[in-house]
Parts: C-alpha cells; sequence; structure tokens
C-alpha cells in the first residue's frame, strides 16, 4: 500500500509517501511544492496542479491522506488553503485514487498520542515512526507525513 500525506498550501504544500507492507511503514518520499507569492492565485494552483500530477503519475499512491481546512482568524489564509485543497482533491478524484481526511486533532492523538501536542512533539514521532534521522524540508513535509502516518494508523484500525 501506498500513502500520499498532503498538508495543502497555496505557498508551501507539504508531502509525504509511505509504503505499508506487512504492517511495517517505510519513507518512499517526501518533500515541498512551493510556488512564488508574485504569481497569482491561479498561476500557483495550476503549479500546485503540475507537480501534485508528477507526483501521481511517477508513484501511483493507492490513498491519500489530507488534513482538513482549520483557520482560526485569518480568513484569506483559510480561502487560500481551501483552494489549495480543492487542487488536491481535484487531482486525487482525477486519478481515482480515494482521499481520507484527518483533523489537526485527530492527527496528533494518532502520532503522539494527545491531541494537544506541539509541532516538535509531532515531528520527533515521526521520526521515531519512520525511523528517520531527520526530516526534509521545513514543518509542512512532517506534518504531511504525520497525516500519512495517521491514515496507515487508521488503516490498520480498519483491517483488525
Amino acid at each position: 500500500m501506498r500513502i500520499l500525506g498532503i498538508d495543502p498550501g497555496i505557498a508551501l504544500t507539504g508531502f509525504g509517501l509511505l509504503t505499508v507492507e506487512r504492517g511495517d511503514l517505510r519513507l518512499l518520499h517526501a518533500g515541498c511544492i512551493a510556488t512564488a507569492q508574485d504569481l497569482s492565485v491561479a498561476e500557483r494552483l495550476r503549479l500546485l496542479f503540475e507537480d501534485l500530477e508528477t507526483l501521481f503519475t511517477l508513484y501511483t499512491p493507492q490513498e491519500v491522506a489530507v488534513e482538513e481546512l482549520f483557520f482560526n482568524r485569518n480568513v484569506k489564509t483559510a480561502f487560500s488553503v481551501g483552494a489549495a485543497r480543492g487542487v488536491v482533491l481535484l487531482c486525487a478524484a482525477f486519478h481515482r485514487v480515494p482521499v481520507y481526511e484527518y483533523t489537526p486533532l485527530e492527527v496528533k492523538q494518532a502520532v503522539v498520542g494527545y491531541g494537544r501536542a506541539t509541532k516538535p512533539q509531532v515531528n520527533y514521532m515521526v521520526r521515531q515512526i519512520l525511523r528517520c534521522d531527520d526530516i526534509p524540508g521545513p514543518d509542512d513535509v512532517a506534518d504531511a507525513l504525520a497525516v500519512a502516518v495517521c491514515h496507515a494508523f487508521h488503516l490498520r484500525m480498519r483491517n483488525v
């Protein structure tokens, strides 16, 4: 099973691809899709779609796990993240890959065991679970991997 975890954003979209074999999680590929701030929103979304298309074509994920939209105060940020999420959902649908969505609280609960865990705690547990010395890139990559790990754990529960 190949799971693609995605932390959507218009400036940075983190992604992490895991393989699950006999319950063992292994990091296959991770990174970040960045778009330039001086481009129009439409152009940034097009670039995001093209890079996601490449990921889907190269790695053929079987399931996609996406962090649900959560915002506190900044409505403008919520709209742009929502647009990026839409591109992710469209790309997955185009490739006929099922999408599973998790709240930040669910991800933290699954990965750390505590829904109010800090980013460093989540990052540490992702490294431990995947047996990695370091996770490449910004926090968005660790967040995407955490979503993928969360989904892998939920997958185990479904198959019990």
